[in-house]
């Protein structure tokens, strides 16, 4: 019996850091507003590992149009409840000079779990990340996508990276965000797996142990959803701009249509070490799109451009069938204007210019990322 193809559904998940809209510092979310939220969005929302941030997600979504309708919903939402408590979202993976001592955990078991396993390394995770979820039925076929896709998340790491600013200062990096997480056990590329059984195995060995519950405690950039029939995309820094988001959504559910395409043909992807991949996670972390990443076939480096066109190009087919041309060509706007960490430097130097303080113009940027946030709402 042929194997059935995977559906490929969507599922994006967003974690947003909530400001004093006076301030702009960072701010605890007050009880009554989760509990709107939580009532207004019916199990699409929820708190997070500190008190000022606020975490949602969509429904499974057949195509990335769903994907937005829902994610202005929840997004409109957040912001709309949050201004009555004069606060207001951003999604940026890293606040720009908010201090990570000042911040607290919120009072769960199991945050307050967390916190007791990590330790102080715990205590920095000020950091925002966003999720995609594409829909794999198959087992084998999750892992053997899993395995080939790795290649193409500092791609994807470097179209969303959001997190320039560490408390008030420029780190120099495109994304801050992992320099923080990776400090957590279990990070990182994921690993090569020859099949769902070595998966199995490789948790369960550590389940036995007791050193994990189950394998949502393995925080790979990519990995098989604990939860769902899914391959989980964790690369990313959170985006201020919905449109970003859904472009990054779009790509990793064609991509995943493409490896999956191969296959059916007798095809596949190139395999690479692991040791190169991260070369270019690094790439993508330190420059995001103003720089290259390193094509191993053409042994040389690329400019972010013509990768980009690339991937559009070889995702065209992909693109046309799950109806989301114009959120992967998107892609190369982002490429061509910048991410949002080049964007954010932009606004900072223009305030710098303009004879502010560097902490007033700090401030200009947490205002550009509040406009940010309902820019397509």
């Amino acid at each position: 019996m042929p194997l059935k193809a995977p559906d490929f559904t969507i599922g994006i998940e967003e974690e947003y850091l909530l400001v004093d809209k006076d301030s702009l510092d960072l701010a605890p979310a007050p009880a009554a507003l989760m509990e709107e939220c939580q009532s207004e969005l019916e199990g699409q929302v929820s708190p997070e590992f500190l008190d000022c941030q606020i975490e949602i997600g969509t429904r499974v979504c057949a195509t990335v149009s769903d994907a937005r309708e829902d994610l202005k919903r929840l997004r409109s939402t957040v912001a709309r409840v949050a201004a009555k408590h004069n606060l207001a979202p951003i999604a940026a993976s890293c606040h720009p000079f908010s201090d990570w001592r000042d911040q607290k955990h919120t009072n769960k078991d199991r945050y307050n779990t967390l916190q007791s396993t990590l330790g102080g390394v715990a205590r920095r995770m000020l950091i925002c990340g966003m999720h995609v979820h594409v829909g794999i039925q198959s087992r084998e076929t999750r892992i053997d996508i899993m395995n080939q896709l790795s290649y193409f998340l500092p791609h994807l790491l470097a179209l969303s990276g959001s997190s320039p600013f560490w408390q008030g200062d420029d780190t120099g990096l495109s994304c801050y965000r992992l320099t923080v997480f990776d400090n957590l056990p279990r990070t990182g590329l994921p690993q090569i797996m020859d099949s769902w059984s070595q998966w199995e195995r490789s948790v369960e060995a550590l389940k036995m142990i007791g050193v994990i519950e189950d394998s949502s405690k393995i925080w790979w950039d990519l990995r098989p959803s604990s939860k769902y029939p899914t391959l989980e995309t964790r690369i990313c820094d959170v985006s201020p701009r919905l449109e970003t988001t859904l472009t990054l959504a779009a790509l990793n559910q064609a991509l995943a249509r493409m490896l999956y395409r191969l296959q059916t043909q007798n095809q596949r992807w190139r395999m690479y070490d692991r040791f190169l991949i991260q070369e270019n996670r690094w790439r993508a972390q330190r420059y995001g799109t103003s720089e290259g990443l390193i094509d191993f076939g053409k042994r040389k480096i690329v400019p972010f451009e013509e990768l980009t066109r690339e991937l559009i190009e070889l995702t065209q087919e992909d693109a046309e069938f799950l109806q989301s041309t114009a959120e992967i060509e998107n892609s190369l706007t982002i490429a061509q204007k910048g991410n949002s960490s080049e964007q954010q430097r932009r606004v900072l130097n223009d305030s710098l210019a303009a004879g502010k303080d560097k902490a007033e113009a700090m401030r200009d940027v947490v205002r550009f990322l509040t406009e940010e946030f309902h820019a397509d709402l």
